[in-house]
């Protein structure tokens, strides 16, 4: 079950934003992430919990951020509520996409598993429901996905294969890169991995 500490940087400016204490873990019927977020000062600034499939698809979500809080599922497409802590303005929204994302690193490696992109295959596109804190209001986006390739770096715990992701929004034409390895973030625009205290997960 791997374990650690994500910082989280404003991708443009390079403003520190806090950091991202998680776990997860992979079964037999999926995968699961949970984390708590922390201001730069250190003061607790919400949560994630994510659940997949064996397919990637996610089958429970709960956001927390500030005074909102968003619980969703692949249902029809997506459907999630978005309401605040006492659930007098909650919110129902239903969008026909393939999946959540949003500022946590659970997001992306949930893209990756649903997608699965092989080496050398065109890009694949994808339709998410983006949540940003700090309020959680969703928006529509589309990206795609394409596996640039795949690297076997040599560890103390043994081989570690690190996929090279190249993500484009359409919307925008903004491209960049990610590094996964396993169900870990090695690095990504405005997330970077400061601390692991065990290996990745493999995906069977």
């Amino acid at each position: 079950m791997p374990r650690g500490r994500y910082s989280l940087h404003d991708p443009h400016d390079h403003t520190f934003l806090g950091e991202e204490h998680f776990h997860c873990a992979t079964g037999p019927s999926g995968w699961r992430y949970v984390s708590q977020l922390t201001t730069p000062s250190g003061e607790h600034a919400g949560s994630v919990d994510l659940t997949l499939d064996e397919l990637g698809r996610p089958i429970r979500l709960e956001l927390h951020a500030a005074n909102w809080q968003v619980r969703g599922a692949a249902l029809n497409g997506v459907t999630w509520v978005r309401s605040d802590p006492t659930g007098e303005q909650a919110q129902e929204g239903n969008v026909a996409a393939h999946s959540f994302t949003g500022a946590s690193p659970a997001f992306l490696v949930a893209t990756s598993r649903l997608l699965r992109p092989a080496l050398g295959d065109r890009a694949t596109r994808v339709r998410l429901v983006a949540f940003s804190p700090p309020v959680l209001a969703p928006r529509t986006l589309d990206q795609s996905w394409a596996l640039v390739n795949s690297e076997t770096h040599t560890t103390d715990s043994g081989p570690l294969v690190v996929e090279n992701y190249q993500v484009n929004d359409l919307e925008t034409g903004e491209q960049h890169t990610v590094h996964i390895a396993g169900d870990v973030v090695l690095a990504a625009p405005g997330i970077e991995l400061e601390d692991l205290e065990s290996p990745p997960s493999t995906f069977a």
